[in-house]
């Protein structure tokens, strides 16, 4: 048997935690952290996680652990509906052969093997078995997957969670896990300082019911406890299966959008998707008249109701408390048998058969004369499964009861282990009590991963090099990500002692150090394997690689720009232009998921003189932050950052919150909240004086993302207590009039209303103070429930707009007239129309065409397909004919609340049996029987113009790009230079799926532009058929 373990992570700033495989052939395990950036890690590697089907995360049930978890069981849920479907079409294949061949119309065909008549049966009996995700660790994992259940929904791969608390005293020592490869001892270390919290938490009764016994109370549909007579145990216990049950549904659930129930009007309880069947046509159409709960008579009539998620109906999870309990483990290998001796197998009358085979694999069998004949008599000596163990600790809190455990002392579990893999917070590993404990266990080998001991190098090698590259043509906008490969312990985590503690020296140090791509073979022997251990990027060499062409077009485009005539022309255009020294960063500039070159979305705004704003806060933004700014600026954004805005809960968009919210916290309030809280009552009463009192850090969004915040925070204190979380709903007044009275922005803290236009004088003042801003406005934009666009005003007048994910918006467009700077998506390319249009996203026309009807004066593009090239081609556009749409141009979940369905990810199969536009209502479904006309072709309406010969600048985005407004103008003058640097780089990979047809005749509004944004004309008329895509 072969297995051992490698490092697939190190703690830099792309990857905060030690991520650890453990490798059989036939199957793979994660060890240690699964932080923020994991995934994206495997990519860059090329390490595939398909056979993953354990998780052992250690150290605490905190964000910094496990803030990748989410998004890697996304992957991996997609990955195995892929597989699933794959295998499903294979074994429909088998069954039809075998069909064939008892019908004897193929009675030449061969003779299906053993495997294919086992698969083939399975077939005909339906019980393709679904392959599983289990996750190890402490407390409080449960509910922190159940937080996620308003935006995460798959199908087809249960995941299962086992949370392990602080043991009784060992009767034995059974592992307490165990497979047919490895047998696990879980270790709960709790901290021993008083200065550290305890749990107040109490080990759960031994009566447990059973997780099947709470589904119904999960789903709503039945109650068989009652909580004022349960014990605090037994309370513990059922809350802990309602968020089993929650689980359960998010990945396992057979729930279906377009399963219908029929009710009577009067008996429906809101909000609820209605429709109604049309007594003539018996289309299924949406019910438009009188509702439940309203001022207005019901009809008597029998409404479609769709059947709400049982997700859904968990309003609120019950409450749970920190743990302060660290994870570890020790894993050790099967015993592996002795030889199978032939002499003796013969000695003993076993003649050579299938019964050697059965002693070999462990069976007893009889002799020629009838005896029996046992493994053991006929096996030589056998050896013990190799092992190691991985240890967590925090702080040095951990040590003393970590070394009072008596697993070290019990050779029932020691015998085999090689070696200790430890996992240690800054300064842990220079503790006297474990130096002492690692000198005593000098028979093992001793790896840390930690801050002390490994460097800040560049994780992902290839959004470095292209980061680097581009810093060649332009220094100005692109720096060189911020790492060092030398300096211990690293700079961002100094140790704040005196001495020899802020030079710790491995060299005098006992411990290995742990390196990216390390291996650490466990069978058939220990040892480690340092040849495929990945060295950190070698920078000279790519400073060296950048063709000797594209440094020229560089050059030329830098001295062209440095031309008194050039800045000269450039200042007269945007004289008139305010803040134009504010910065834009673009911290993640891809979609769905994170890339080799593009990171998730992010968007870092700052405004000197108002504030810093983070504009949607995708997993991992807080380490791209940490690769564009060295650690005294950031320090300096952080305490600057005023405001956080969710464009929509699509986990690219928002799984980063937490983490930048701990920093900003830790920094400004140093991570305490004691003393500094207002009241609910205070808020009410004076809310003005609670923004004066204390720095707080506004979050925007829609109510659901501000609910799972509150509900995380009683995970871990990250500072939701100095957040304002702003939930926004908007809702259109009127198709005429003033653009900036057609939409209205209604904001609320906590359930009271806010404005920035209210008539308290004095909140106004102080809403403007802490957040800097004069106005917020935002409107629902044509992506999915819940989707969002922003434009923020300044007080000086700089207006900046963002899209976040949609299609082309007239609302939008609207509130976001005079707009300084409008950042819109551009996911497709136009010849990439019709996935545009299925997956709810924009092309780059349609982008420029949003910013030619704002009148914006700069449009920078970002949101790129991670599948598709590198930059959008903006030469040759010429004319743009571009349609804007209102929000409501296709029917989102539900009844546009949301309240009855999951968030699905547009950008997502969510179980491989769905079309790309997964969100369609039944209705209005792409194959519905009652579809008269696309929703998208007649709820198409016309905006004002634009004044004509607008200087509308347009620059394309990249991760760490650092552009001020007032040099966006100069972004176009590397455009050839880029295209050319794009073109040497290789593709991550094409999408083979062809555009689909779109547009044609329909009397749509539309905007027409010019290549640099300018509005040319207007056409009622037009469309054209999107080119098809040949395969990569």
């Amino acid at each position: 048997m072969h297995s051992y373990v490698q490092f697939l992570t190190t703690p830099t700033a792309d990857t905060p935690g030690t991520t650890i495989l453990l490798h059989f052939d036939s199957k793979r395990y994660l060890f240690g952290n699964v932080s923020e950036g994991t995934q994206r890690a495997c990519v860059q590697t090329g390490t595939k996680l398909s056979k993953v089907t354990d998780i052992f995360l250690t150290g605490r049930t905190e964000w910094a652990n496990m803030g990748g978890l989410i998004g890697m069981i996304l992957t991996l849920a997609d990955s195995t509906a892929s597989s699933a479907a794959e295998t499903q079409a294979r074994l429909l294949e088998i069954a039809e052969r075998k069909k064939r061949r008892l019908n004897g119309r193929n009675a030449q065909a061969p003779e299906q093997s053993g495997a294919d008549k086992a698969e083939g049966n399975q077939e005909e009996e339906g019980t393709m078995d679904k392959p599983n995700l289990n996750i190890h660790g402490g407390l409080n994992i449960t509910h922190t997957l159940a937080t996620a259940r308003r935006f995460v929904f798959r199908q087809g791969m249960p995941v299962n969670v086992e949370e392990y608390e602080a043991q009784e005293p060992r009767t034995g020592w059974v592992p307490t896990w165990t497979d047919g490869n490895i047998k696990v001892w879980a270790m709960s270390i709790s901290p021993s300082s008083s200065d550290v919290p305890h749990s107040t938490r109490q080990p759960n009764s031994p009566r447990k019911r059973s997780f099947d016994e709470f589904r119904h109370d999960a789903s709503g549909e039945s109650s068989c406890i009652t909580p004022n007579v349960e014990s605090p145990a037994e309370q513990r216990d059922r809350a802990q299966q309602i968020r089993k049950a929650v689980v359960s549904e998010m990945f396992d659930s057979n729930w279906r959008l377009d399963y219908l129930r029929e009710y009577p009007l009067a008996q429906v309880k809101m909000p609820a998707a209605l429709f109604i069947r049309d007594p003539e046509t018996k289309k299924i159409e949406k019910y438009t008249g009188p509702l439940p709960g309203g001022e207005e008579p019901l009809p008597n009539v029998t409404v479609l109701v769709r059947k709400p998620w049982p997700g859904a109906l968990i309003e609120t999870l019950p409450q749970t408390e920190p743990s302060y309990d660290a994870m570890s483990y020790i894993i050790r290998n099967h015993p592996q048998r002795g030889r199978f001796q032939p002499a003796k197998a013969l000695e003993l009358k076993v003649s050579k058969d299938r019964r050697w085979t059965q002693l070999t694999s462990g069976q007893t069998v009889l002799s020629d004369d009838g005896k029996t004949v046992t493994p053991d008599m006929v096996l030589g000596p056998g050896k013990e499964g190799g092992g190691v163990a991985i240890v967590e600790l925090p702080t040095t809190d951990y040590i003393d009861n970590l070394l009072k455990r008596p697993e070290w002392r019990a050779p029932e579990i020691m015998t085999g282990v090689g070696a200790i893999i430890w996992i240690l917070g800054p300064s842990v590993g220079q503790d006297e009590r474990l130096q002492a404990f690692v000198k005593k266990f000098s028979h093992l080998k001793h790896i840390v991963s930690s801050v002390d001991v490994c460097p800040n190098y560049l994780a992902f090698d290839s959004a470095a090099t292209s980061a680097i590259r581009l810093n060649q043509l332009d220094h100005v906008r692109f720096p060189i990500p911020v790492h060092d490969n030398v300096t211990l312990p690293q700079s961002s985590k100094r140790i704040k002692t005196s001495g020899d503690s802020a030079n710790y020296s491995l060299e005098a140090s006992p411990f290995i150090q742990a390196q990216r791509g390390q291996i650490m073979q466990l069978e058939p022997k220990l040892e480690f394997q340092d040849h495929f251990t990945t060295p950190p990027l070698n920078t000279a060499l790519v400073l060296q690689g950048t063709s000797k062409e594209v440094l020229r077009m560089g050059n030329e485009a830098r001295e062209e720009l440095a031309e008194e005539e050039t800045r000269k022309s450039f200042e007269e255009k945007q004289v008139d232009i305010p803040s134009k020294d504010a910065e834009i960063i673009t911290l993640g500039t891809g979609s769905a998921l994170p890339s080799k070159y593009r990171n998730v979305s992010a968007t870092l705004l700052r405004v000197p003189g108002y504030g810093s704003y983070l504009l949607d806060c995708g997993e991992n933004t807080l380490g791209q932050m940490k690769r564009v700014f060295t650690t005294a600026e950031l320090a300096e954004v952080l305490r600057d950052l005023k405001l956080i805005w969710i464009s929509h809960l699509h986990a690219d968009h928002h799984l980063g919150t937490a983490s930048v919210i701990k920093a900003w916290y830790e920094e400004v309030h140093c991570g305490q909240s004691k003393g500094l809280n207002s009241t609910l009552t205070e808020q009410l009463l004076n809310p003005g004086k609670v923004l004066r009192d204390s720095q707080h850090l506004f979050v925007a969004s829609e109510k659901s993302m501000n609910n799972w915040l509150a509900e995380y925070a009683s995970v871990e204190d990250y500072g939701y207590t100095k957040l304002v979380p702003l939930s926004v709903s908007s809702n259109r007044v009127s198709d005429t009039g003033p653009v900036e009275d057609r939409n209205e922005t209604n904001l609320t803290w906590d359930g009271r209303p806010v404005s920035f236009k209210s008539f308290n004088r004095d909140f106004n003042k102080a809403l403007t103070t802490a957040t800097g801003l004069a106005d917020l406005q935002a409107v629902d934009v044509n992506h999915c429930n819940g989707a969002k666009a922003v434009s923020l005003t300044f007080p000086n007048g700089f207006k900046f707009s963002y899209s976040g994910d949609c299609r082309p918006s007239r609302a939008f467009a609207e509130i976001g007239k005079g707009s300084t700077v409008l950042l819109h998506e551009a996911t497709f390319e136009d010849e990439l129309q019709g996935d545009a249009l299925a997956k709810k996203h924009s092309t780059t026309s349609e982008a420029l065409g949003v910013g030619a009807a704002m009148g914006a004066r700069r449009v920078l593009l970002t949101h790129f397909s991670q599948r598709y090239q590198k930059i959008p081609n903006l030469e040759g556009m010429g004319r743009l004919e571009v349609d804007l749409e209102d929000a409501d141009a296709t029917a989102d979940e539900g009844d546009g609340t949301g309240a009855d369905v999951p968030m699905l990810d547009a950008d997502a199969d969510t179980g491989g049996k769905q079309s790309l536009q997964p969100i369609l209502d039944p209705s209005s479904g792409p194959n519905s029987q009652n579809r008269d006309t696309d929703p998208t072709t007649t709820r198409i309406r016309k905006i004002t113009p634009p004044l004509p010969g607008t200087d509308m600048k347009v620059g394309v985005a990249f991760d760490y790009m650092r552009v001020k407004v007032g040099d966006i103008a100069h972004l176009e003058k590397f455009t050839p230079a880029l295209l050319r640097l794009l073109e040497q780089q290789p593709a991550e990979g094409r999408d083979d799926k062809g555009a689909v047809e779109s547009g044609g005749d329909n009397g749509k509004a539309k905007v027409i532009v010019n290549g640099n944004g300018g509005e040319v004309g207007k056409g009622g008329k037009g469309g054209k058929k999107a080119k098809e895509k040949k395969k990569a």
